[in-house]
């Protein structure tokens, strides 16, 4: 069970010094807390090494954790704000941002390579105060990293400053009026100047949205093998990362043919390489849109969630935010997108307007063929959507795009 907390701030000079009161907001259980079964006895080897590998790797890094925060400190460290950007409606906006530690001149944001992203030093019970375009928040919700959160007023609560958890990270749905559109939001903890975010504002009647992956679908990560995506994702100078052929013409067509579609960018990727996503996405000539990523901190409660929770989580939380809309899902048949995304049309009926998965080239499936002996590609997805294939975008958009053009009416 995760449970967290905003903090209530009283003026002493209005309330004669009265202390500080923290408020319990929700209680929230995930299906990561604990490590699935494998096979039908609970004794079995498999379960055994599952449970026995999630013990150590737990305690290390509860160890690395206490080290790195200590050593930090002794250099004079202290905590900044890592912002990530959002998402929202008329009624609400979606925020998420992190606490770690940094030295003085530290700067948030900034394009760095993945391993350093994946070293940082959580800052636990940070204060932040949020502002949207300069405006504070003071409603707040606060939500449970990789569950499915979906808003309630009923758990809002004043607040002068939201108080990060115990890996740093404070996901957050603030009650605001916004106008469609980008927004910017600022965060700032003691010591720090201000560091904003997007806030991408969804118009009211946008029909249709694309959710879409990024590992292999837009960027060239060789996400079927391990070792190179290791070093893509760890040890590659984040701006010479390769687009898959294509795509970026196809995003950009499907933007043009629907200019107020949402891009929602999901990845399985952890949030400590989330600038050099959101550069490449920048530069690549992606449409701009919120990330969503994972929590990859080996607590029970996130224990290397599988791909496929990790995607129905979030779209299981697009399609309630956004119950009028209609979803295009891109992904690849490198990793599970396939049983995801026939998964997600099946759950929801009539949500899923089209389904496009890019197919691996022989040289990028190979590797974990010869690894495993399995192949490293998954079937189509059994589904009433249509479902457009292709090694490129050009491949896919051929297809594709006369079936949206006639089926949203667009000349």
């Amino acid at each position: 069970m995760v449970r967290k907390r905003v903090t209530q701030h009283v003026d002493p000079a209005q309330a004669g010094e009265m202390p500080t009161v923290p408020i319990e907001v929700h209680r929230a259980s995930t299906s990561f807390d604990s490590a699935k079964t494998i096979g039908t006895s609970p004794h079995r080897f498999g379960d055994s090494w599952v449970q026995g590998s999630r013990k150590v790797i737990t305690e290390g890094f509860g160890v690395w954790t206490r080290f790195s925060t200590r050593l930090v400190r002794k250099w004079g460290w202290y905590p900044k704000v890592e912002p990530y950007a959002g998402y929202g409606t008329d009624d609400y906006a979606r925020l998420v941002c992190r606490t770690v530690m940094a030295p003085g001149g530290a700067r948030s944001g900034e394009l760095i390579r993945g391993i350093r992203g994946m070293l940082a030093v959580p800052a636990s019970g940070v204060r932040v105060k949020i502002e949207i375009d300069g405006v504070p928040v003071n409603q707040v919700q606060v939500g449970v990293s990789e569950v499915y959160d979906p808003y309630d007023s009923s758990r809002e609560t004043s607040c002068e400053y939201a108080v990060s958890d115990s890996a740093g990270y404070l996901d957050l749905v603030a009650e605001r009026g916004n106008t469609p559109g980008v927004h910017v939001v600022s965060y700032q903890v003691a010591g720090r100047r201000k560091v904003t975010s997007e806030l991408f504002v969804v118009p009211p009647g946008a029909k249709v949205g694309v959710i879409t992956d990024v590992d292999d679908t837009i960027m060239v990560t060789h996400a079927p093998s391990p070792m190179k995506a290791a070093y893509n994702l760890l040890l590659l100078n984040p701006k010479k990362r390769s687009t898959v052929p294509g795509m970026s013409a196809l995003f950009t067509r499907l933007a043009d043919m629907m200019p107020d579609a949402p891009f929602f960018y999901l990845s399985t990727s952890p949030w400590n390489v989330e600038s050099s996503i959101r550069h490449f996405i920048a530069e690549q000539g992606y449409p701009a849109g919120p990330l969503l990523l994972r929590d990859l901190d080996p607590r029970p409660k996130t224990f290397v969630p599988s791909g496929v929770e990790h995607k129905l989580q979030f779209a299981e939380q697009l399609m309630e935010d956004f119950p009028d809309m209609k979803f295009i899902l891109i992904g690849d048949d490198g990793q599970k997108d396939p049983v995801t995304y026939a998964t997600i049309a099946r759950r929801h009926p009539g949500r899923v307007l089209a389904i496009a998965i890019r197919e691996l080239s022989p040289s990028e499936s190979f590797a974990l063929a010869q690894v495993t002996g399995l192949t490293a590609t998954q079937p189509m997805p059994v589904t009433d959507v249509p479902v457009f294939t292709g090694t490129t975008g050009a491949n896919i958009m051929k297809t594709m795009l006369p079936y949206l053009r006639n089926t949203l009416g667009i000349q």
